[in-house]
């Protein structure tokens, strides 16, 4: 279960992919609003989501949203949601248009890096994402690594 978190602009943060930003390299960030159902949107503000292993496809003019996973909520009883049911994001025609001639390149992909609640609406910020190599990926934990090492020296220091 994700940690709310409360940021500016009103936007609340439900779920992050964490992941995602180690496996790829993030060239561009698009917001989009989610089509959901009652029992989708009071899990949501409850914080159960998940984005692990989720993605976005464009098919026919139209952006859809894989493998997220949003928790049933019990109170809801019969009424509930399919949890990792396909789900349809709303974009303007221009950005979808705009995504679609990038993903026609080699090597992009539309992930899912948060679920928020921005002035009461449900969104998804997607990235347009370039795998990353495994050097990539090495090259990213020595310097995470380093960067422990210098805060640890400082702390001692004090």
């Amino acid at each position: 279960m994700a940690k709310k978190k409360k940021t500016e602009e009103g936007i609340k943060i439900i779920a992050q992919n964490k992941k995602a930003r180690f496996e790829y390299h993030v060239e561009d960030k698009i917001e989009a609003g989610m089509i959901l159902v009652g029992s989708e949107v009071k899990s949501l503000r409850d914080g159960r989501a998940s984005l692990v292993d989720s993605y976005a496809l464009i098919n026919k003019g139209e952006c859809f949203l894989h493998k997220v996973h949003i928790a049933i909520y019990p109170p809801s009883a019969q009424f509930n949601h399919e949890p990792t049911r396909t789900r349809k994001l709303l974009m303007h025609k221009c950005e979808i248009e705009k995504l679609t001639s990038k993903l026609k390149e080699r090597g992009f992909t539309l992930i899912p890096l948060r679920l928020y609640f921005k002035k009461g609406k449900a969104k998804v910020e997607l990235g347009l994402c370039k795998g990353k190599r495994q050097y990539d990926k090495r090259a990213a934990i020595k310097k995470r690594e380093a960067n422990r090492e210098v805060s640890r020296a400082l702390g001692r220091k004090r």
